[in-house]
């Protein structure tokens, strides 16, 4: 498949019969507001849409941890604070994220602990 849906298909998640992990695509897609774009092919996305899918990819394996590198880069104002919101949710579902990112108001909206390096040295570390 090309869809979104398609791409959780060849996440590696074993076990799990399709019609079972076709419901938790849905509920990912659904908790990250991709619904409506399911059935799209993913190159005709737009780059926040993308990156979206990027976190949904990850999220398919259950992690308890999510690594993020960067998801707001190349973004414009809107997409930007939409990942904000996402990552938000994400936090609220009790979910821990380790974020690496150079856009600091939108950082600042969503981390409860910060470190901040300058150039692999830590200058600031809070809450």
């Amino acid at each position: 498949k090309a869809s979104l849906f398609g791409f959780f298909l060849g996440t590696g998640t074993a076990k799990a019969d399709e019609a079972a992990f076709g419901q938790s695509a849905d509920e990912i897609l659904a908790l990250l507001g991709l619904s409506s774009l399911a059935h799209e092919i993913a190159r005709n996305l737009p780059h926040g849409h993308l990156r979206a899918l990027g976190i949904a990819i990850g999220l398919a394996t259950n992690p308890s941890i999510l690594l993020l590198d960067e998801p707001f880069a190349g973004m414009n104002h809107e997409e930007t604070m939409r990942m904000v919101e996402m990552v938000r949710r994400l936090r609220e579902r009790g979910l821990t994220i380790l974020l690496v990112e150079h856009d600091m108001p939108a950082v600042m909206k969503i981390s409860d602990r910060l470190v901040v390096l300058n150039f692999g040295q830590k200058i600031a570390e809070g809450t």
